[in-house]
């Protein structure tokens, strides 16, 4: 076992994290990297300057060949691994790009979530092993035009009409909506809010994709369209009801955005490391000015600080002891302190960290839609505020 004694010392490892790795976990971590390097890396400033990602089916396909789709699950064509080795895998895709995490994440940590969890075990057969292998494309429809942070106020009905429901209504910024093959959609019902597997071919049913977006353009945004949609009650989750259902899911996607935002530090970090080691000024590297790796410095204390809360929130989930309130404080601090890192790094580019020829601008320009997506800022500080006072503030 190699460990800090006999190994090289990493600078972008501080406080020498890796030696707290299994063998399965760095070999699923090593794995991801390199299908990021050869499938993505490459191609992703292009895809993020256009505003598209071409052959998306295809990558899908790569990804469930390599085992992530739904990776923490169990059954069904999933992998079972560990929530530590979910964790690194998120970090390694979104250290290539926050698009490329959001996909896996909406499609596993979601869709496929949510079937396992609360689907009929038909649905869970129909759907699951296709979502797994990549052959199959889920989305989540939650957030509405007029209802973001407060779900309870969705305005998407579903009625029973003989043996069928009924759904109408309109859901918004939907990642992996106009290419999916199944939407989980949430509705208001006569029973309370309820859960659907909805066939994304059935009649009524639309998802045009979002343009002109600035953040997250190398990742499908769609809305969603339900135009008097029929479906067959087995498509309904049976035994869920009020907003247990899609927060136990946005739950798990939470978690997985903890990792995967220090990916998106540590690619700005090592950019700006490596930059300032060989940009010159005044006859000096960059590196050698007391400023420079002061801001350097802190980038990677708050990296190194991003990373072990990661760990331990993950080896929490492993044991079955995480709360939400812990991955909240997970995702409200790894987040903005991602984003911060991005900007600092950008700085030191100078006007290179405004260049796609650098993967700064395009990391920090995603992470503002990761800051305010699966739970804004101000609704995690209040779930956190509620746990220590005792006193709920969301309304």
């Amino acid at each position: 076992m190699t460990t800090s004694a006999t190994r090289q010392p990493d600078p972008l490892d501080l406080l020498d994290l890796e030696d707290f790795l299994t063998d399965d976990e760095r070999a699923v971590r090593d794995a991801v990297r390199r299908l990021c390097d050869d499938l993505v890396e490459p191609h992703v400033a292009e895809w993020y300057e256009h505003g598209r990602v071409p052959q998306v089916r295809e990558l899908t396909v790569a990804l469930g060949d390599m085992g992530l789709l739904g990776m923490h699950l169990e059954g069904y064509g999933c992998a079972g691994l560990s929530a530590v080795a979910y964790g690194l895998a998120c970090l390694e895709l979104e250290a290539t790009d926050s698009g490329l995490r959001s996909l896996v994440s909406v499609q596993g940590s979601l869709a496929m979530y949510a079937i396992w969890r609360w689907g009929r075990e038909e649905t869970k057969q129909q759907w699951l092993p296709r979502m797994a292998s990549g052959q199959a494309i889920g989305c989540f429809g939650l957030t509405e035009p007029d209802h973001g942070s407060d779900p309870g106020s969705m305005r998407t009905r579903a009625r029973r009409h003989g043996s069928d429901w009924i759904l109408d209504g309109r859901k918004m910024w939907i990642t992996n909506g106009s290419v999916a093959d199944v939407a989980v959609v949430w509705a208001v019902t006569d029973e309370g809010v309820r859960g659907f597997a909805v066939p994304t071919d059935s009649p009524g049913f639309s998802a045009p994709e979002i343009k002109h977006k600035g953040s997250l353009r190398a990742s499908v945004t769609s809305e969603l369209v339900l135009d008097g949609v029929r479906i067959p009650d087995e498509f309904a989750f049976p035994d869920v009801r009020g907003l247990k259902g899609p927060l136990s899911c946005l739950n798990e996607a939470r978690y997985g955005i903890t990792w995967g935002a220090m990916g998106a530090a540590r690619s700005c970090l090592q950019v700006a490391l490596d930059y300032t080691r060989q940009r010159e000024q005044f006859g000096r590297p960059l590196a050698a000015f007391q400023l420079t790796q002061h801001k350097l410095v802190e980038m990677n204390v708050e990296y190194a600080k991003g990373v072990l809360l990661a760990w331990h929130l993950g080896r929490r989930k492993d044991s079955g002891v995480l709360t939400p309130a812990q991955v909240s404080l997970g995702k409200l601090n790894n987040v903005r302190e991602a984003l911060d890192i991005c900007r600092t790094a950008r700085t030191l580019l100078g006007a290179n960290g405004v260049s796609l020829e650098y993967p700064v601008i395009r990391h920090a320009a995603n992470l503002e839609s990761v800051l305010t997506y699966e739970g804004t800022v101000e609704m995690h500080t209040l779930v956190l505020g509620q746990l220590m006072t005792g006193i709920p503030a969301f309304r």
